[in-house]
């Protein structure tokens, strides 16, 4: 007779007892195998925060100096088509990536950011805007104007901002998909692509979860999915933040099934590690919904505890209060949150101990840059005039100076714009570097007739315009028989200011339309 022991008699308990340790000892081999490599999958990425940019809202926001203590993380919004050509990106329907840089500084801009070690990416959509996919229906040219953006600001992370319009056409979504796939498969450094959607108090509606199985059908690795922590408009009564932590722990639930069923399962902390979360900031759409401080506060803390990915918010240009001459706190303002914030601000509440990044492409080795004294500017290479002492600069003029570019504060003259001045007020903003094989760019002209010429018998009376020598001018008071060229010298003593490059802009703008 075999023996399973030496000296003891194998009977049918014992056998079971065996049976059921070995089975045991392999589920808790596996289990540990298992959760090693959730954790590891979910430590992919350092966890970060980021904020939302409204790149064409007035008054601009300055995201390219985030300071010592500023976001330095930010999603550059929003990439939609021109209304005058479907498949062609435009920032938010206004600026062509072109007329972007000319107009936004923008690709010096976010230069800037990103050599004071600042990350950022491309967010396509939103819902007030008309998404490339929804009216190009070209697969060839949708695919090629995503890849202009993502080559032309050499993104390593994008983010298709579905709602509204958008999201409720399935055929756009799919179309919009595999345009992403296939640049996505081209993008020879990686494409990081994150879904960001809106969600209910139950998670994910089902248009959202639709959305991200036609990216997963579609083939496209999906780094995460971002939730619009926002404007539940469902009668809320319970605390916003408590919404908010359920809505995503839903979310969370609704990732494993949908990981699952497309055969690629997915760990616990691996599927929190692929989730965002954007609140709107202060006064949310919906009037009795309000995001405070305290909520922020909250939400970071839940982030820390288990392990979001991403936390972001719209927005930064929002990420102050308002002005006492705001009339109505409950009516959202697109610059001010609406709330008393005093001295704190939601990115740094929010941000907490999250040091990680956006995914970027590493940066080309540059040349040594000379030493200060040795710069000169070539008004043939720089997209400004050359700055000179001896002249006046009106607010919003720009110039070059040691190979960067300034923006005037206020009317300035004689005062250098990379040297502290004595009263402590500097009236220039540094925008960016001026940028490999730059051009002087063509200042904008005033149509011709759009303003009567300005005549010196003439009563001018306040936001009266004119033209002088070709330039533009505005009367700021009652005026009559002083040249508006003295606005160039003296501007706080003339009665006219020069009108900004800006506002010709939108003066061409609107006789082209007409």
């Amino acid at each position: 007779m075999s023996k399973w022991f030496p000296g003891r008699r194998l009977s049918w308990l014992r056998l079971s007892i065996l049976i059921v340790v070995v089975a045991a000892l392999a589920f808790g081999a596996v289990f540990g195998w298992g959760w090693w490599q959730d954790q590891r999958e979910a430590s992919e990425q350092q966890p970060w925060s980021d904020g939302y940019v409204d790149v064409t809202a007035t008054p601009s926001f300055a995201f390219e100096s985030p300071g010592s203590d500023g976001p330095k993380n930010v999603v550059l919004a929003f990439v939609v088509g021109d209304p005058d050509a479907a498949c062609r990106p435009a920032w938010g329907g206004v600026y062509g990536l072109d007329e972007a840089e000319d107009m936004l500084d923008l690709d010096r801009r976010l230069a800037r950011l990103r050599n004071l070690g600042g990350s950022a990416m491309v967010s396509f959509g939103g819902q007030a805007n008309s998404d490339l996919a929804l009216e190009c229906t070209d697969a060839g040219k949708l695919a090629d104007g995503y890849r202009s953006v993502v080559d032309r600001y050499e993104l390593a992370s994008i983010d298709m901002d579905l709602e509204g319009e958008m999201l409720a056409d399935a055929a756009a979504v799919e179309r919009q998909a595999r345009a992403i796939r296939e640049v996505q498969a081209g993008a020879s450094d990686g494409l990081d692509v994150w879904l960001t959607l809106p969600v209910a108090p139950d998670g994910l509606t089902a248009e959202g979860l639709d959305a991200v199985r036609s990216y997963l059908d579609a083939g496209v690795t999906v780094a995460g999915v971002n939730a619009m922590t926002m404007n539940y408009n469902s009668g809320l009564d319970e605390p916003l933040i408590d919404t908010v932590r359920g809505s995503l722990t839903a979310m969370h639930a609704q990732l494993r099934s949908l990981a699952q069923a497309a055969g690629v399962p997915m760990g616990e902390a691996t599927a929190w590690s692929r989730i965002g979360a954007t609140p709107m900031i202060g006064q949310n759409d919906v009037r009795d919904e309000v995001f405070t401080l305290a909520d922020a506060r909250a939400l970071s803390a839940f982030a820390a505890e288990n392990g979001l990915g991403r936390l972001s918010m719209w927005s930064l240009n929002r990420d102050r209060s308002c002005d006492a001459n705001w009339p109505d706190p409950k009516q959202v303002s697109d610059s001010c949150s609406g709330v008393d914030q005093g001295d704190e601000r939601f990115a740094r509440t929010l941000a907490g101990e999250r040091h990680g990044a956006i995914a970027q492409i590493a940066p080309s080795p540059q040349p040594e840059a000379p030493a200060r004294g040795e710069v000169v500017d070539d008004p043939e290479t720089s997209p400004y005039p050359v700055w000179n002492a001896d002249a006046a600069y009106p607010a919003e003029t720009k110039v070059v100076w040691r190979r960067n570019v300034y923006e005037a504060k206020w009317w300035t003259q004689n005062e250098q714009p990379d040297e502290p001045t004595e009263s402590g007020a500097q009236p220039w903003r540094l925008l960016g570097p001026v940028l490999p094989g730059e051009k002087p760019i063509e200042r904008p002209q005033l149509p011709a007739g759009v303003y009567p010429a300005w005549d010196h018998g003439t009563e001018y009376r306040q936001g009266d315009r004119v033209i002088f020598d070709g330039i533009g001018y505005e009367a700021r008071w009652w005026t009559k028989g002083e040249s508006p060229d003295a606005a160039l010298v003296l501007p706080q003593n003339s009665p006219w200011r020069v009108l900004s490059d800006r506002e010709v802009a939108e003066v061409q703008s609107a006789a082209a339309g007409e």
